[in-house]
């Protein structure tokens, strides 16, 4: 077995925002999906014109009178029974968006579930400021985000990788790679400051101040459903990264985002003994 040895990977600054990004996020999907169960329905442009929902979760009973989910995707109709549209809370079919074990602070709670997602969005953004200014600060945007020409050069060979599943373990392990400082930019700038102007955009005290916002993305309706397709493409952006951290090493990439220190293979200590 090669000899390995730990390097200093993460900074504590990008470890403490990265675990309140961790817990922002949770919580502000649960209470979003609580707030959204309210009217299940997502539309495009000023109004929620009855008809016209671009993306609807719908209950009922179907001719027998068993309870049916229906999602609807334009005009496209699918059954999700027990999961979207129908489902059971303590033991009793309810009509309802998203399931209840989904949602948060409770089943029906949408007061305190508005004031969760409100009060989680502001910590969200303080923190995502905090982050911005930092990485700009310690050059860490920079010399850890910025792709370089090298990383470029790269591309398919770390696209090819991770097909395969074949993660660096020498030095290249130490720094993030290509598709690794894309996905974050992507999710730092463009998921991350859209999610939080759709928010934004979708509150009626700012249209005196951001009207043309509104404007620009055709509506209200229209800002709550780009909130929402960021936000499911935020938990596509999660499952994948909870996925690469499994598979490259769960325990080594849990020790480096807690205490910083990332192990890898000691490739002078090889070539040594070579």
């Amino acid at each position: 077995m090669p000899n390995t040895r730990l390097v200093y990977r993460h900074r504590w600054p990008v470890r403490v925002m990265h675990w309140i990004n961790v817990v922002c996020l949770f919580v502000l999907l649960g209470s979003g999906l609580q707030i959204f169960n309210a009217h299940p329905s997502l539309y495009w442009g000023q109004r929620s014109d009855p008809g016209k929902a671009v993306f609807s979760l719908q209950g009922g009973v179907d001719a027998q009178g068993a309870p049916r989910g229906t999602t609807r995707i334009g005009s496209h109709a699918f059954d999700t029974t027990g999961v979207l549209g129908a489902s059971k809370v303590n033991g009793q079919w309810r009509s309802r968006g998203f399931p209840a074990w989904a949602t948060i602070p409770g089943p029906g709670w949408l007061a305190m579930g508005r004031r969760w997602h409100f009060f989680f969005a502001w910590l969200f953004v303080v923190n995502g400021i905090a982050y911005v200014g930092w990485s700009l600060f310690s050059r860490h945007l920079a010399r850890d985000l910025v792709p370089t020409r090298s990383d470029w050069r790269g591309f398919g060979r770390s696209v090819v990788d991770h097909l395969r599943f074949r993660h660096p373990e020498g030095a290249e392990a130490a720094r993030y790679n290509i598709l690794q400082r894309l996905a974050y930019l992507v999710a730092i700038f463009v998921f991350g400051g859209g999610i939080v102007l759709m928010g934004i955009a979708m509150s009626p005290r700012m249209d005196a101040v951001l009207h043309w916002l509104v404007d620009l993305v055709g509506g209200r309706q229209s800002a709550r459903t780009i909130h929402f397709i960021i936000a499911v493409a935020f938990v596509a952006f999660v499952l994948v990264h909870v996925f690469e951290v499994l598979v490259s090493g769960p325990l080594n990439q849990l020790r480096g985002m807690v205490t910083g220190w990332y192990r890898i293979r000691d490739e002078r200590e090889v070539t040594r003994h070579d």
